[in-house]
């Protein structure tokens, strides 16, 4: 992993960050105004879960992290301004998450994020 070339976006950092015991890592790499989109279950495709601005992300960041749960950054690719990268989760009692990001870079942040998850029922 690394740098991509011509990009600000080190996805090392982003590894770090999503495997780590906060949200606040993961936060850092957000711009001021991103955006996120969640579609899953509840959130389907024609009325995603829309997050505007640092202030929703960390919500749903400190959210996340409070859970007794792991993650872990499976691939990532970078190209120019866009990343692609699948995040796997499992709760203590064995549950699983699975969750492919799509997102547009600009200034090395974040700046929109289309997620799309699933989980284990």
């Amino acid at each position: 992993m690394g740098t991509a070339p011509g990009s600000t976006f080190d996805t090392e950092t982003l590894r770090r960050a999503v495997e780590g015991n906060t949200g606040n890592s993961l936060l850092a790499l957000y711009a001021d105004d991103a955006e996120i989109r969640i579609v899953d279950r509840t959130a389907q495709p024609s009325h995603p879960r829309v997050l505007h601005g640092r202030g929703d992300i960390a919500a749903l960041l400190d959210d996340v992290y409070s859970r007794d749960m792991t993650h872990a950054l499976g691939q990532c690719v970078v190209q120019g301004d866009r990343a692609a990268y699948s995040e796997s989760c499992e709760y203590a009692d064995g549950v699983r998450v699975l969750a492919e990001s799509m997102i547009t870079l600009r200034d090395g942040k974040i700046a929109e994020q289309i997620i799309v998850q699933a989980w284990d029922e």
